[in-house]
């Protein structure tokens, strides 16, 4: 079983960069489904990813048909017209039936068109907010919804410590000589 978030149509590379480098940290497998609105070889994009995009594990589709052809799991669609927050979706039952879970988002001007959205009604989530607010920024939203599924399960695969400068980093950590 693995978690894969899934960009339709992405317009703003930034977004899709910081995208990239969450589904890193937390493990998950990137579809991105064209056309995009930016070249994946475009300077902001590498930059929004932070060179994380040498460890993304991503794949690209020309459009849903293709994704949906390739990819069986639970699909689930992050939109504003979901009904429940995404900590209402019992997102573990789909892990314990072995099935790999998808989070679908929107490109950031419209969003999953309605046609797809209106044939997956029981699938869809939104994260609450106040009524004055549209939206969320897209890589923010993401980041919610990942790290809901991530908690769900129990954070499968992910360190629990800091592993770049050691678990007793701070306990170590020298002040009198950091400022000299």
């Amino acid at each position: 079983m693995m978690v894969h978030v899934v960009l339709f149509e992405p317009e703003i590379p930034q977004n899709c960069g910081n995208i990239m480098r969450t589904c890193v940290a937390a493990g998950c497998a990137l579809h991105i489904i064209g056309p995009c609105g930016f070249d994946l070889d475009n300077p902001k994009f590498r930059r929004a990813t932070t060179n994380h995009i040498t460890w993304a594990d991503y794949t690209l589709y020309d459009s849903y048909d293709d994704f949906a052809a390739r990819n069986k799991g639970q699909y689930y669609f992050m939109t504003r017209y979901g009904k429940v927050p995404p900590s209402a979706v019992d997102f573990k039952a789909a892990s314990s039936a072995g099935e790999d879970i998808y989070l679908i988002f929107g490109k950031e001007s419209t969003g999953v068109p309605y046609d797809i959205l209106r044939s997956h009604l029981d699938r869809c989530f939104r994260i609450p907010m106040a009524g004055e607010c549209r939206s969320l920024n897209l890589s923010n939203a993401a980041a919610i919804a990942i790290y809901e599924v991530m908690r769900q399960l129990d954070y499968p695969g992910l360190s629990m410590t800091e592993v770049q400068k050691g678990e007793d980093f701070l306990e170590s950590y020298d002040v009198g000589r950091a400022c000299k």
